[in-house]
């Protein structure tokens, strides 16, 4: 028999859990600690019944299997996604340009303005503060560590629902892989427009045939979730946006988390095509979100991966590449480090492509070789060096201290305060 208890935190918000009976009383000196209410509010049974009392009276009594076999479903009417608009011709800008197009955006500027206005201690076991990639804290009293990120990008989920849906997942799969964690289970949150409308409830199906596709190949399975349906003002229904929490772990000693030094190559690991369609650099320098989003390999996710984590003890930083492709990633590795970048290609695809299953990796020259050789045939690449004190994309460069005060007062200028 299996007690459940019900948890109910200081801003309302509940959690039902089931716990073994001789479980409780560790439970309950958990939410004791945390100075959680909780409540002992019924007990499973062998029977095929779902009964509700109040006291002693039976005030319900339905056979239980009813209620999952002959339930009504929700399932509306929808039709899917149409094409995105063709990718046009991409207007001509410089690689200097474009970085400061998406660093001086409030989607790619530095945060700091926003987290710093909050706690980030948890019980003085944070060991991965926010702005350096996935959260990571310590289980208190153990040799583990628990990393926590989440993710989605809108315009991917709108332009082609099933490809995005994946990519929310796969992003967080990378975030976790490239703090050094093993990924193990999300959570989803799942924010649409109105339902009733054939077209969103197509994005709604969508999304999740991919977050279940790809959930399935990463082996993160969802263990919770929330849905928020009709989103809307004046009849224009939000972004689609299921947003995937995940959760990772690993030992200490297993934490990636080291910043790059003076020297340090640039490696990327995974295979780059220079996929602009639905990219941030289009969104920001132009207004354009058009083409298909980069689509998502979910085998090259997990070779690539497995290519990282194979190399972890070699790594000094490492970086998933996502929105702003490997030019953004790089640059806010080298800014947070206090060091200078340069990359080899003035190519734009190359340096903000967004293309998927790859990491950006700061590593020592001489560690280069045996980091290949250890990659098990995922392709990685030499695309640069850290150090010095200016950014240098290709022939072109700026200092390092005018993009990085361009890169942290941005948000905050943006937002009028």
């Amino acid at each position: 028999m299996t007690a459940y208890e019900m948890m109910l935190s200081e801003s309302q918000e509940r959690m039902l859990m089931v716990l073994k009976p001789e479980m409780e009383a560790e439970a309950r000196a958990i939410f004791v600690k945390w100075d959680l209410d909780f409540a002992i509010v019924g007990e499973t049974i062998p029977e095929d019944r779902f009964l509700i009392l109040h006291g002693n009276a039976v005030k319900a009594d339905i056979p239980l299997s009813k209620l999952s076999s002959s339930a009504p479903e929700y399932d509306r009417p929808h039709v899917p996604s149409p094409d995105p608009a063709p990718l046009p011709q991409i207007p001509a800008i410089t690689p200097i340009a474009a970085l400061k197009a998406l660093i001086g955006s409030p989607s790619h500027a530095h945060k700091a303005w926003v987290y710093e206005q909050y706690d980030a201690q948890v019980g003085a076991d944070t060991v991965v503060a926010p702005g350096m990639g996935a959260g990571v804290v310590r289980v208190h009293g153990t040799g583990k560590l628990l990393a926590f990120t989440s993710n989605v990008t809108p315009r991917y989920v709108k332009a082609n629902p099933f490809e995005g849906g994946k990519q929310a997942v796969a992003e967080a799969y990378r975030n976790l892989i490239a703090g050094g964690a093993r990924p193990l289970a999300t959570t989803d949150n799942l924010n649409f427009g109105n339902p009733e409308k054939p077209e969103i409830m197509g994005q709604f199906v969508g999304a999740l045939e991919g977050i279940g596709a790809a959930v399935k190949a990463l082996d993160m399975p969802i263990v919770s979730g929330n849905v928020s349906l009709y989103n809307e003002t004046d009849g224009s229904g939000i972004l689609p946006t299921p947003t995937i929490g995940a959760v990772g772990i690993m030992m200490a000693e297993d934490l990636i988390t080291g910043q790059p030094q003076d020297g340090d190559i640039v490696a990327v690991i995974g295979e780059t095509r220079g996929h602009l369609g639905q990219s941030a650099l289009l969104a920001e320098a132009f207004g354009i979100e058009a083409g298909d989003p980069p689509p998502v390999d979910l085998s090259a996710e997990l070779s690539s991966a497995r290519a990282l984590l194979a190399n972890r003890k070699r790594i000094h930083a490492a970086r998933d590449l996502g929105d702003g492709g490997l030019a953004l990633a790089a640059f806010r590795m080298a800014e947070g480090a206090g060091v200078g970048l340069s990359l080899k290609t003035g190519d734009i695809g190359q340096l903000f492509g967004e293309d998927q299953a790859r990491y950006v990796v700061a590593i020592r020259s001489e560690d280069l070789a045996a980091f290949m050789a250890a990659a098990g045939g995922v392709k990685v690449a030499q695309v640069g060096r850290f150090g010095g004190d200016r950014v240098t994309l290709g022939t072109e460069s700026a200092t390092m201290a005018e993009l990085s005060r361009l890169y942290r007062t941005a948000f905050a200028a943006k937002v009028g305060v």
